[in-house]
């Protein structure tokens, strides 16, 4: 691997992948960083089955949510690099000890061409699971063509409809554009793995409107065919404790709001989260998530 970084639509150029190991803009450097992996039992039910989704949850984040659960490890960086070899490693014991479903490629996108490596030694070995590309959706379409391996299921967000909120609260130019071209294009494939196109819209405080904008856009410009995991679980944290309208939890009217358009809409497939999944009181699973491996409920 050789030359500037470019996969993310953010294309920050560094010289991640030459001598020296420059950070990129997401602080990602010549190594894959990993929190944490293990059995995940909390996804969508086609993607956990009956034995579990083989979550990896990388370090570091193509964007900065002010509002993220994940932020001692996308934010600050927590994790532990890992050679080439030490992450085929950690694939092999989730396919051969853990038993699970699929690898769940969780912010995978600043380590694709060390995550293709690893793949391909298990391949050699005759060691193959199904790929679960879990992300916030923003990515490069160029980006997603050259790993489509990879890409077994498009796990993808459709978090924002406005390039402004999008700006405000995850530091992401030009989101809109890119994760619908990223949905268009895994909804355009051939279905590359046993669960296809899965597409989630999270709630957000305030931004109600937007996921339905994102229904909106879905059911004319794609289908309202296209599975759906419409979310309640948004619970302030990190930096949106002190940001409205992102320091509360979403009213039980703003999701029912995105629950009927859904319906109106003509979705279908799909899950949709109780209320109660928005309950502050519950706790906060990546800031209270562990390190190393484990099993994720």
């Amino acid at each position: 691997m050789s030359g500037a970084c470019e996969l993310c639509p953010r294309r920050c150029m560094a010289n991640r992948f030459g001598e020296g190991g420059a950070k990129g803009w997401c602080g990602a450097a010549n190594l894959p960083r990993v929190f944490r992996w293990g059995p995940h039992f909390g996804e969508e039910p086609p993607v956990t089955g009956e034995r579990g989704s083989g979550c990896i949850f990388f370090s570091r984040c193509t964007m900065k949510c002010i509002y993220c659960q994940n932020s001692p490890w996308s934010w600050r960086g927590e994790g532990t690099d890992k050679s080439v070899a030490e992450l085929a490693g950690m694939m092999r014991d989730l396919a051969l000890k853990d038993g699970v479903e699929n690898w769940n490629l969780v912010s995978p996108t600043p380590y694709l061409p060390f995550i293709r490596e690893a793949a391909a030694i298990l391949a050699k070995e005759g060691v193959r699971l199904p790929f679960v590309w879990n992300s916030s959706g923003y990515e490069r379409v160029e980006t997603l063509e050259e790993y489509a391996e990879l890409c077994g299921t498009a796990l993808f967000d459709l978090r924002y409809s406005s390039d402004e909120t999008a700006r405000k609260a995850s530091a992401a130019p030009g989101y809109v554009e890119a994760s619908r071209r990223a949905v268009k294009w895994a909804c355009g494939r051939r279905k590359a793995g046993p669960y296809g196109t899965i597409v989630r819209l999270l709630v957000l405080p305030g931004h109600a409107e937007e996921a339905i904008e994102n229904l909106a856009w879905l059911a004319t410009e794609i289908s309202n065919e296209v599975p759906v995991s419409i979310m309640a679980q948004y619970t302030p944290a990190y930096l949106a404790l002190k940001t409205p309208p992102f320091d509360r939890p979403v009213t039980e009217e703003e999701y029912e709001s995105v629950m009927e358009a859904a319906a109106d809409f003509g979705f279908e497939n799909g899950w949709i989260q109780g209320y109660e999944a928005s309950d502050p009181k519950l706790a906060l699973l990546g800031e209270n998530m562990g390190a190393d491996h484990g099993v994720v409920r």
